[in-house]
């Protein structure tokens, strides 16, 4: 909305507070929000003067006879913010000592809180020390800090103090000063801000608010102008800011033209998958109507594709959604190659074990090498080096497998990997990573021109090197051609790339997100424990780690207690489960996972039995927000996924790790690779909760904890 060229924009915070009101009377609130986004000057608006509050630009306005607005109303120019909703004393509270103004250093729009009183610290006076003591005025100031909230942040002598004031600061600031209370130091913490935008490098006009809402920083907390459509749709889901409020680090990865394949590596909680949607909107936006061209958005597993897809259609148009396909890799593969008249049955997970027993038949005496090891040496090396016969694998690199093989043992184990090859043949099946090469083969000896200017891939960490080069066939080098977004330390299926080697150069274009914004530092800390040693690669040959990785919020510990047996397990889990409803949280937000879908069968039925009504997130469909319940997933349902609260159940020896032939082989690099699979998916599980991590096991506990 322009009307009169006036710019009406709705804050972070106008969000947050719309969540926290009664559902009747979400619906009032929303026709006004529509009738000030079409005109702020209309008659229809009830504007009422604050008394006694520290800004004179702000109003009340009137939604009914007990809920009041908070909207900035200019004296002149013609910017109008929607800054808070609620029960018109509490919104006349918060209005009473909020500021709303241009930060004369950065030139950002902030609003931000400037109390009379000083923090009340529990530190003794003899021992209080400002927590930024060491800061002088200039560095708080260059930091974005108000001036008027520097007595505020000299008040502040412990880190229990500046959680406190978590919402009394623009959220740009307070991140600052997390991270130097964290123990970054201030070059490092100056430099993450000039990242996205640091010190104004022009003279800054604090009355020009328009300019001010053009800042990254202020497109993080305020959307401008939206249309009925977006309004609609972030005040239906007003927590879900990644929706609508970007970091500006995201959005520069998001909204700009790359020269070729773009890299992003990011740890749990740093917004990969929200950078990914985001920039497949971006794209299908710059797509010419009427071409029938494409984005295509894929990922590793069925379920999260789905899980994307329904997201997506949260943040655009179904319009615009026709310009972008999601679909995990293996379905466009079969679809693809059934379309090409493709006559052979691709076969997935355990559907080729019998041939398995029949070609391990042929192992031979010397070298004695465990079953598990053809097996690891057929997908890390004979499929993704798409070796066919001996002469090929008796060249073969093997950099990474522990057993070393001269030319006589290769040759006396090929006869296990041709007998495997020939029984395939024989059934007429082609394991995934055959038809990935099939399809590839395909469009390139057709010369296809398929519809899709771009790719986004998702959760990289899990595809191998055939779905890279299928990928890389399928979209030409061109600009803008691929978003590739992963984390090693996630990965949980036994899957390794080197982008490079598949054609995909990313040298100058490899960016990493490192702010989490889900994970409390608390739970950070304790999931990234469960990595230590473990080697990770960084998805082109080099070494990743999670040096740098910082968290915004703080909680509780995960809490991690061991109990005799299943049945006073379960009673520890519904207590818990009792103080999540006794503060008044939905049981919706809180899920139970646990390593196995048999674990999940036990722990369902008995609380079932106690009265706890459960609802199971199954493999292949969306989650259904509208049912009641606790969720319960396994560790690999829950992927991509978040909830408040998170109950890890049944981490018992014999499922974490789970017992398999790979965690007893006698080759140490499988034995280590395992590990680290299941190290990940534990990981991964942790990371899943914004709040709170409880942790229980019985009998035997998990060596892992």
């Amino acid at each position: 909305m322009a009307m009169n060229n006036i710019t009406v924009a709705v804050s972070d915070g106008f969000f947050t507070s719309y969540s926290r009101l009664p559902k009747s009377q979400q619906a009032k609130v929303m026709n006004f929000v529509n009738k000030f986004r079409i005109d702020p000057m209309s008659s229809g608006i009830n504007y009422e003067t604050l008394n006694g509050v520290k800004d004179q630009n702000l109003r009340s306005v009137r939604i009914d006879k007990n809920y009041r607005g908070i909207v900035y109303k200019p004296a002149k120019g013609n910017v109008y913010l929607l800054l808070w909703v609620d029960n018109h004393e509490e919104a006349y509270n918060w209005a009473k000592n909020r500021v709303c103004d241009v930060n004369p250093r950065l030139g950002t729009l902030q609003v931000y809180q400037v109390n009379e009183e000083i923090v009340d610290s529990k530190v003794s006076p003899e021992e209080a020390v400002s927590l930024f003591a060491n800061l002088r005025d200039r560095e708080l100031l260059g930091l974005g800090v108000p001036e008027m909230q520097l007595s505020m942040v000299r008040s502040i002598m412990t880190d229990n103090d500046l959680q406190d004031l978590s919402e009394a600061f623009p959220s740009n600031v307070f991140a600052a000063l997390n991270w130097l209370a964290q123990g970054e130091s201030l070059e490092e913490v100056m430099g993450i801000l000039t990242e996205y935008g640091g010190e104004s490098e022009e003279a800054v006009d604090t009355e020009d608010f328009s300019k001010a809402l053009s800042h990254p920083i202020s497109k993080q907390q305020f959307q401008v102008d939206p249309s009925e459509d977006e309004l609609i749709k972030m005040l239906n889901a007003p927590l879900e800011k990644w929706r609508v409020f970007l970091h500006p680090v995201q959005r520069k990865l998001v909204e700009r033209d790359w020269s070729g394949p773009v890299r992003v590596l990011g740890g749990a909680g740093t917004g990969k998958t929200v950078v990914a949607m985001h920039r497949a909107k971006w794209l299908a936006e710059r797509l010419e109507p009427g071409n029938n061209k494409k984005i295509l958005f894929t990922t590793f597993t069925r379920n999260l594709a789905t899980d994307i897809e329904v997201n997506l259609r949260k943040i655009i148009s179904s319009d615009l959604m026709k310009r972008i396909e999601v679909v995990n890799l293996d379905r466009w593969v079969s679809a693809f190659l059934r379309k090409n008249g493709y006559d052979h049955v691709i076969v997935y997970g355990d559907k080729t074990r019998d041939l398995w027993e029949t070609a391990l038949t042929m192992k031979p005496s010397e070298p004695m090498l465990p079953d598990s090891f053809y097996k690891q040496e057929w997908n890390q090396i004979v499929q993704p080096q798409e070796i066919t016969e001996f002469s090929q694998y008796m060249k073969a690199p093997r950099i990474g497998r522990g057993v070393r093989l001269n030319r006589k043992a290769r040759k006396a184990i090929w006869q296990v990997f041709e007998e495997y090859q020939m029984l395939l043949a024989e059934k007429n099946y082609r394991e995934p990573a055959d038809a990935m090469r099939d399809a590839r083969q395909l469009i390139e000896k057709l010369g296809a021109t398929l519809p899709y200017t771009s790719v986004i891939v998702d959760e990289a960490q899990d595809m191998g090197m055939q779905a890279f080069g299928l990928l890389r066939a399928i979209v030409p080098e061109t600009p803008n051609d691929m978003l590739i977004v992963g984390d090693a330390h996630q990965r949980i299926y036994d899957k390794k790339v080197v982008l490079g080697q598949c054609g995909i150069k990313i040298v100058g274009r490899s960016r990493k997100l490192r702010i989490n914004y889900r994970t409390t530092e608390e739970t950070r800390e304790w999931a990234a424990a469960l990595m230590d040693g473990v080697p990770v690669d960084d998805l082109d040959g080099g070494d990743d780690t999670m040096d740098g990785y910082i968290s915004l919020l703080h909680g509780v510990a995960p809490m991690v207690v061991h109990y005799a047996s299943l049945e006073e397990e379960v009673e520890a889990m519904c207590a818990h489960l009792k103080d999540i409803r006794n503060t008044d949280e939905l049981y919706r937000s809180t899920c139970i996972v646990a390593r196995t879908n048999s674990q999940l069968d036990e722990y369902e039925e008995e609380l079932k039995a106690k009265g706890i009504m459960v609802y199971r997130l199954t493999g292949f469909e969306p989650e259904d927000r509208s049912q009641g319940g606790v969720r319960m997933a396994t560790m690999h349902r829950v992927k991509g996924l978040e909830f408040d609260r998170l109950l890890l159940c049944g981490i018992n020896k014999g499922f974490v790790p789970l017992n398999t032939p790979e965690l007893h082989s006698d080759d140490l690099t499988v034995q280590r690779m395992f590990e680290a699979q299941e190290r990940s998916l534990l990981f991964v599980a942790a990371t899943r909760a914004k709040k709170s991590v409880m942790v229980t096991s019985h009998g035997e506990k998990s060596s892992y904890i």
